[in-house]
């Protein structure tokens, strides 16, 4: 919900929860107050006081589940990790690991009706991964290619599950009951047109593209058989 109410714009917030054995269990995500962009995130002064008296209240409270991690949102453009988020990710694991990074993409997840989430952390610095598992670079629209590709071998992606507390099913009762008719009205084609729209104009760059450096490599070669 966080995610989807910053559209175009990232929100950014924070993770809480536990780790057992390998896995991070998310029991709690912290919207923060930052000021985003369609492209990145940026926390304030302001962002890291309320998150200092955040978790002094939480911790009053009797909820005392530490940081694991961060999330923030990529609209419409796909879940990995950028320089930039690759640069937080690494001050989170160099000062308070262990830490996950989750991102969300709202528009993909509204236009598909599947969340569209990815979890991520950071190879060790220098380590070089035998091979890239980032296998759905096709679907990251041509804009970002480059900025995947530059960071693409810094990270590396962990499988994803979900639950449900009774907590979470009571608010999603009431969220229904409140808006079950606009659920049921809305018009998927309508509602995600910019969406679809976005989405082929990318393909057709990419076959653009593709088409381009097929039509150069013919051409080289027909110069050096002619030679």
């Amino acid at each position: 919900m966080h995610a989807r109410s910053g559209v175009p714009q990232e929100v950014m917030g924070l993770l809480q929860g536990k780790v057992e054995n390998d896995t991070f269990v998310v029991l709690d995500a912290v919207p923060l107050p930052v000021e985003g962009t369609e492209t990145r995130v940026v926390a304030l002064e302001e962002t890291y006081e309320y998150m200092v008296q955040y978790l002094s209240l939480s911790e009053r409270a009797g909820r005392k589940h530490p940081i694991i991690g961060w999330y923030h949102s990529h609209p419409g453009y796909r879940c990995w990790l950028s320089r930039t988020d690759c640069e937080t990710q690494q001050l989170y694991q160099d000062h308070q690991d262990p830490c996950c990074a989750i991102v969300v993409d709202p528009v993909t997840t509204s236009a598909t009706g599947k969340v569209d989430i990815g979890s991520f952390r950071l190879w060790p610095k220098n380590y070089k991964p035998p091979g890239s598992e980032q296998d759905d670079s096709l679907s990251i629209p041509l804009k970002k290619m480059e900025d995947f590709g530059s960071q693409a071998d810094r990270f590396y992606a962990m499988d994803c599950s979900y639950f449900k507390s009774k907590e979470d099913s009571a608010l999603l009762e009431v969220l229904w009951n409140q808006y079950w008719v606009d659920t049921l009205a809305s018009s998927p084609l309508l509602a995600n047109r910019e969406h679809t729209t976005d989405r082929v104009e990318d393909v057709g760059q990419k076959l653009a593209k593709l088409d381009a450096e097929k039509r150069h490599t013919f051409d080289r070669q027909k110069r050096v058989s002619q030679l």
